[in-house]
């Protein structure tokens, strides 16, 4: 298994500045090495140390993005031997392969927006939140499960779930902003079914619900900050996703 011994000499990575997602800035550029085939399948990642130098930042940054690099389906890592490239390409990469480009838009339209917003709300549901509020909350990530059981995309389920968070603001207009939507503000709500790589979404939707667990538990707790974060990341991550969609040749 080939290792990359001098990573400043060839990699085309930035050192990162301040952020509240610094892990993801991090797996997001070592993404675009590996699909961009810089770094081959089979190649071992730098070691943590050089990591830490090559992009500035702490032990704690660069293994929150090796994890996410692992659910991304790109890097394993293996005890005493290191963090080796087993795929050139995410495994989100095929989850849409023929979507109308005029979704893709509405979806990334609507993203903006929930981002600018329901980060703020999710802090203010970690802050508020009754414990009738939190086990509404627990119901319908439960429910989310409960649909992936059964095979569906969890679709209605992950839009009562983030309702849900918005009543716990006991801000009615943050309630009101996610109800104008409907279901189409939730991603795939606009995806049919034909369109959807069957293994490739079973992988999507485990990252989905992961996040949802991060962001669960961290209402569960009243952790303001660390609630905010995981609704950024969750939301982030999804704009990134279909935005590399749209910017595939697919749509050209």
């Amino acid at each position: 298994m080939k290792s990359i011994d001098n990573p400043h000499s060839f990699l085309q990575v930035q050192r990162v500045g301040q952020s509240d997602n610094l892990g993801t800035v991090v797996a997001r550029q070592v993404e675009s090495e590996i699909t961009s085939g810089r770094i081959s399948v089979g190649e071992k990642l730098p070691t943590e140390n050089a990591l830490c130098d090559l992009f500035g930042v702490s032990r704690t940054v660069i293994r929150e993005a090796i994890t996410q690099l692992k659910s991304l389906g790109l890097v394993e890592t293996k005890r005493g031997v290191g963090t080796a490239v087993i795929r050139s390409m995410s495994s989100e990469s095929v989850f849409a392969y023929n979507v109308d480009p005029t979704a893709i838009k509405d979806i990334l339209d609507i993203l903006e927006i929930r981002m600018s917003v329901e980060g703020a709300a999710c802090a203010l549901a970690a802050e508020r939140r009754t414990e009738e509020d939190l086990a509404e909350i627990e119901h319908h990530f439960t429910e989310f499960d409960l649909a992936l059981e059964r095979g569906e995309l969890a679709r209605k389920q992950d839009y009562n779930l983030h309702l849900a968070i918005c009543q716990a603001t006991h801000n009615p207009f943050f309630k009101q902003f996610f109800e104008q939507f409907n279901k189409n503000v939730i991603p795939r709500a606009k995806l049919i079914n034909t369109d959807l790589d069957q293994v490739a979404s079973e992988e999507y939707l485990a990252r989905v619900r992961a996040e949802h667990e991060a962001i669960v538990v961290n209402i569960r707790n009243q952790d303001t900050n660390a609630a905010q974060k995981a609704m950024n990341q969750h939301l982030s991550h999804a704009h990134s996703l279909y935005k590399r969609y749209k910017n595939s040749n697919s749509f050209d």
